[in-house]
């Protein structure tokens, strides 16, 4: 009877893992995923770009606003802290409430100070254009 024993060798078991309740949580996520991407609301900025060409220095309605590379900026050729900034437009726009200003940046400008001065301007109903110069 040994070699009876010996000779029946077990039947290696079925070892299939079932992989539907996976899928099912997979698809669930990705419906869940899909749905909540469509609320997603994406925030931008809104700038009106400024035509081309030289900007116009002789003009009182306009107030040049200029960030340059290094991080500095000015306010009509004069250099201003970038957090002053919004207050000295105020100022100008006191004498003169007609005035619009137009940001402009140098092409390596912190975008940073570009965003804060927009937002700044768009707070206090500032007119704003917004150019970047070519290189």
């Amino acid at each position: 009877m040994s070699t009876l024993k010996r000779r029946h060798r077990r039947t290696p078991m079925d070892t299939e893992v079932d992989m539907t309740p996976m899928l099912d949580i997979v698809f669930i996520m990705l419906i869940f995923f899909i749905v909540t991407a469509v609320f997603l609301d994406e925030k931008g900025l809104d700038f009106t770009q400024a035509p081309e060409g030289p900007t116009p220095t002789h003009s009182a309605k306009a107030i040049t606003v200029y960030v340059y590379a290094n991080g500095t900026a000015s306010v009509d050729g004069k250099i201003t802290d970038i957090f002053a900034i919004p207050s000295h437009v105020e100022g100008i726009r006191a004498l003169t409430p007609e005035a619009a200003v137009l940001l402009r940046a140098h092409p390596n400008a912190k975008l940073e100070q570009i965003v804060f001065l927009e937002d700044a301007f768009l707070t206090h109903a500032v007119p704003t254009s917004f150019k970047v110069d070519h290189k």
